[in-house]
């Protein structure tokens, strides 16, 4: 079980936002790259980047403070965010990133997903975002009519690396993993599955050590981490004991 630290990249600083909204975003580092380095002091062996800025413009809008955060650590770095056509994936993974995860399009162009990840195999993952539910897009900013069952399900056998399920009514606000709706969703399908949204404490990576979320692949921890309501080292501890 991997547990991946959060860097949200606005404006260039590290944030993380309530429920995904832009306005109630909270400046945590100036310096992306410095949070990088500090997270693989900690420990940490897999970097999970989102670029805000780049999910609601379609396009990398932070790719300075991505590409020194390349040069600051040498863990892999899954990154998201703006990811939407063939081009920008080769560019990013040309410069080093391990996996991208694409969001947006998986809904929009299933068959660039498809296309890239047997291009790039084990360098793809899906995020699925989802509100009540059903999966949103453009940065949260919209909501589609789709499950994330239904658009995981797509996907089966196409090579993606991962699916990335968050919660959008919990992340950011430590309220904890919705494992219950997560796990369901791994249960259904064949494709390795992360949970995300409301990382709250070393309850939660206790959780994830229980027998029915045996088949999840990992974990994202945000805010937790920024407000030193989670110990890296005793949760690293936990993860190696278990």
């Amino acid at each position: 079980m991997i547990l991946f630290p959060a860097i949200d990249l606005k404006n260039g600083q590290c944030v993380r936002l309530e429920q995904g909204d832009m306005a109630r975003a909270t400046v945590f580092n100036l310096d992306p790259a410095a949070q990088a380095a500090s997270f693989a002091a900690q420990g940490f062996e897999y970097l999970h980047v989102v670029d805000l800025d780049g999910a609601f413009a379609g396009k990398p809008m932070n790719a300075h403070a991505v590409e020194a955060m390349l040069k600051a650590v040498t863990m892999p770095v899954q990154l998201g965010g703006g990811i939407r056509d063939l081009k920008t994936i080769e560019a990013w993974l040309d410069k080093g990133i391990t996996r991208v995860i694409i969001g947006t399009a998986a809904v929009r162009d299933p068959e660039l997903v498809k296309g890239a990840a047997k291009t790039f195999p084990g360098r793809v993952a899906v995020g699925l975002d989802a509100r009540d539910g059903k999966v949103a897009v453009e940065g949260w900013a919209e909501t589609s009519h789709v499950t994330a069952l239904e658009i995981a399900q797509r996907f089966e056998d196409a090579g993606v690396a991962a699916i990335i399920f968050t919660d959008i009514a919990r992340d950011g606000l430590l309220k904890g993993l919705n494992l219950d709706a997560t796990i369901a969703l791994a249960d259904r399908i064949s494709i390795p599955v992360i949970a995300s949204g409301g990382f709250a404490s070393i309850d939660d990576v206790k959780a994830l050590l229980q027998p029915r979320a045996k088949k999840l692949a990992g974990a994202i921890v945000g805010r937790a981490l920024y407000d030193g309501r989670l110990d890296p080292a005793a949760a690293l501890q936990l993860i190696r004991g278990a």
